[in-house]
Formats: structure tokens, C-alpha cells, sequence
């Protein structure tokens, strides 16, 4: 999973020197493949459920599951969430990040900078001993101490040798049961802050993949892959 995780930085280090105005998300998504196939790996997310891309482009109003097109092309005061997931022998690595394109708004600058410090609150809680529910309830006092919103539809999840794995991380407190599991050293978890300018409230477009933001608001998107360990957190897709 170290390498697996590895792999899925080296992708969005390329992201990051590729995102700019005037690139398609296609091409973007090509430079995700050429990097896996690279590294020896594949996209955990071609074909997941049918969804028809290697990576999820996501921008501006757009939350999380965009798909890739020749069509989108970024401009200036964009900002843009890319996912990443990547299946080396087996287990899988998963990680977001909402990068600037060109000059932003101050206003999106400071929704990605607290959706970003948000899961350095929500990491700092992972650790052995503590219940998921720190995590939930770190991640959603940050967030909303700061004005934003955090969206209640999707959440951050166990990960290993599947995509999705118990338990189900929330990114607020809401009583679930997966809220009581207590973290123990060798659970893997993709912790994912999902934040909204507007409202916490969200839509699937006709696409049936697309998540925007019920009211055309910014939304940002961070997330890494972490280990619970004897000797604290361990971030497992850092740069």
C-alpha cells in the first residue's frame, strides 16, 4: 500500500506541473495513465462501476466524479479537484486535490485553504485509540468554524485491497456506527474532506457522475490515504 500510495503522488506531482490555463481535463487524464503505466500500475477508477475515465476532473462548482473531456478546457481563476486512485499489485492508493488554476478569487483560495486544513485536523486525530468520530468531528469544527460547509452525501472510507472498505470515515458527526470503531495499527483509511462555499447540499447531473453543488457554489476537495500505526498516522500518498 506504501507503494501503491507512492505511485498515486508521482500522478498528481504531474498534475500539478500540468494543470494551467488552456488544458483539457482529457489531457490530463492521459498524463494520469502515462504516469501509472510508468510506475507498473492502473487506475482504480476505469471501470469502477462503469465510470469511464483514470482519473475524476472536478471543476469549480463540480465536487467530486467528474469525467475527463476533450471539451472542458481550464482557464484562468479555475480551480480544479483531481482524484487519483492507482492499483499496484493489488492494493490501491487514493488521494484528491483541488489545485488553482492560474490567479483565483481570495474566496476560493481560502475554501482550499481550509478544506486543506481540515484533513490535517482530521489526520492528526488518526490515531490508535481514538474512534472514527474524532476524525468526523475535527474535520467538520474546522470547517465550519471557518464559514464553509461540509457535504453530507459522500464520505471518506476504508481502502485496501478494494476501493471502498469498511468503516465509512464521515466528515461530520451524525451517530452512525462506523462513528464508534476504534482506530487500531494496521487499518488503512482515505480520509476526504468534501467542502462547499454555499451550502452542504448537492446534485448529480445528467451525466449520472457529476456531483455540483446544489447552488453553483465552490467546492473543494483534499484527501490522502492513511495508516494507523503504533507510532501515530502515517500518510501514505504524500509528495
Amino acid at each position: 500500500m506504501r507503494e501503491a500510495g507512492r505511485i498515486v503522488a508521482r500522478v498528481h506531482a504531474a498534475m500539478r506541473e500540468a494543470v494551467r490555463p488552456g488544458v483539457s481535463t482529457w489531457e490530463l487524464d492521459q498524463i494520469a495513465l502515462e504516469t501509472l503505466q510508468k510506475y507498473g500500475a492502473i487506475s482504480s477508477f476505469l471501470g469502477y462501476n462503469g465510470f469511464p475515465a483514470h482519473i475524476c476532473a472536478s471543476i469549480n462548482d463540480e465536487l467530486v466524479h467528474g469525467i475527463p473531456s476533450k471539451d472542458r478546457v481550464l482557464a484562468d481563476g479555475d480551480i480544479i479537484s483531481i482524484d487519483v486512485g492507482a492499483t499496484y499489485r493489488g492494493f490501491i492508493g487514493d488521494s484528491a486535490w483541488t489545485y488553482a488554476v492560474g490567479e483565483i478569487s481570495e474566496e476560493a483560495a481560502r475554501l482550499m485553504d481550509v478544506t486543506e486544513a481540515s484533513l490535517d485536523e482530521g489526520i492528526a486525530q488518526a490515531t490508535s485509540g481514538h474512534r472514527v468520530v474524532d476524525i468526523s468531528r475535527a474535520v467538520q469544527r474546522h470547517v465550519e468554524e471557518n464559514g464553509f460547509h461540509v457535504v453530507r452525501g459522500y464520505t471518506g472510507h476504508g481502502v485496501g485491497r478494494q476501493m471502498h472498505e469498511a468503516p465509512q470515515v464521515l466528515n461530520y458527526v451524525a451517530g452512525d456506527p462506523d462513528g464508534n470503531l476504534i482506530l487500531e495499527p494496521g487499518l488503512v483509511i482515505a480520509l476526504e474532506p468534501m467542502v462547499q462555499a454555499g451550502t452542504w447540499q448537492t446534485r448529480v447531473l445528467r451525466d449520472d457522475w457529476t456531483v455540483v453543488s446544489k447552488d453553483k457554489s465552490l467546492a473543494a476537495h483534499f484527501e490522502h490515504t492513511i495508516a494507523i500505526t503504533n507510532n501515530g498516522p502515517e500518510i501514505l500518498t504524500l509528495p
